[in-house]
């Protein structure tokens, strides 16, 4: 995967590029889940816009055309996604970002609970379209005529589907611990715990609904459904053992919005990754991804710089 594509030429295309570029990767990857697939996304419009201002064309607005072209692009690309989803081995999980080191995916975001894997699985749910408006108005902020002319649907047509997708995500949005340090503190606690082999002291931060999704993909280690409960998932974890997948440091890290861990080899290849869903002082879901193809763009020599 190319974290660092080359920007158009520099001047004013390459002043657009770094002003637009943030805001479209993170629609990009709020729409597809999959952080490689949207640089490439991003990338497409990016030299689409180039030939067109090479040509001589103008383009009033910059913003407004990027993002059409981003969004349409995203929409076809979750179209023929589907498809391959229905044979995807076990659990499906979005790509991890590491939100702590702010990449430009995560720039324009206002919240890390619309980063969480949590939500972008829920959004899997709705068909490329209803996704792409609902995006657009609730995370992006976009006017509906804007969101009209970039889907090629009327204005009351859309506000109809953003009607329809709102109610289906709030019937099912997922709740977070609203403190961000008390979710670190439980989540430390969490993996202390895990790293000791301490059942008893899993069993008080378990919710007794808690659930854990592992998505390997069939390449890498994961159990093919999810497993329920605050019983099994004790022991689940009072037998985990990071070096079972190579693994030989562990480095705290936010994962999506939410806290974590990233599990890397010797050869520092991140291995495998671990994030925490916390509400009401408690884990209620787990989410692992050793899908080696996921975990590409987090080993040691290819992570982003931090963001000031």
């Amino acid at each position: 995967m190319d974290t660092n594509p080359t920007p158009p030429d520099s001047g004013e295309l390459g002043g657009v590029y770094a002003a637009l570029r943030p805001l479209l990767l993170s629609i990009a990857y709020e729409m597809v889940g999959a952080i490689g697939e949207a640089e490439d996304i991003v990338q497409e419009a990016f030299l689409r816009f180039h030939r067109e201002v090479a040509t001589g064309k103008k383009i009033e607005s910059p913003k407004a055309w990027l993002a059409t072209v981003t969004t349409r692009l995203a929409i076809n690309h979750v179209k023929s996604a589907r498809v391959r989803r229905e044979t995807y081995v076990g659990s499906w999980l979005p790509e991890p970002l590491l939100t702590d080191a702010a990449p430009d995916a995560g720039r324009h975001v206002e919240t890390s609970d619309a980063l969480s894997m949590a939500f972008l699985v829920l959004l899997e749910r709705l068909g490329p379209v209803e996704r792409a408006v609902f995006l657009l108005r609730d995370v992006f902020d976009f006017g509906f005529d804007e969101i009209a002319e970039i889907v090629g649907k009327s204005e009351d047509n859309c506000r109809q589907i953003a009607v329809r997708a709102r109610r289906h995500v709030q019937d099912r949005k997922p709740r977070f611990e609203a403190s961000r340090k008390r979710r670190e503190e439980l989540a430390r606690r969490f993996f202390e715990a895990v790293g000791a082999g301490r059942t008893e002291g899993l069993v008080d931060l378990l919710a007794a609904d808690v659930v854990v999704y592992t998505d390997g993909g069939g390449k890498g280690p994961a159990f093919p459904q999810p497993i329920y409960g605050r019983e099994r998932v004790t022991r689940l974890f009072s037998g985990y053992r990071p070096e079972a997948l190579g693994a030989v440091e562990q480095r705290f890290a936010e994962v999506n919005g939410q806290p974590g861990v990233v599990f890397f080899d010797e050869e520092s290849r991140a291995v495998g990754v671990i994030a925490l869903d916390i509400a009401g002082g408690q884990v209620v879901a787990v989410r692992t991804i050793t899908n080696p193809e996921k975990l590409r763009h987090l080993d040691e020599p290819s992570r982003p710089v931090p963001v000031d």
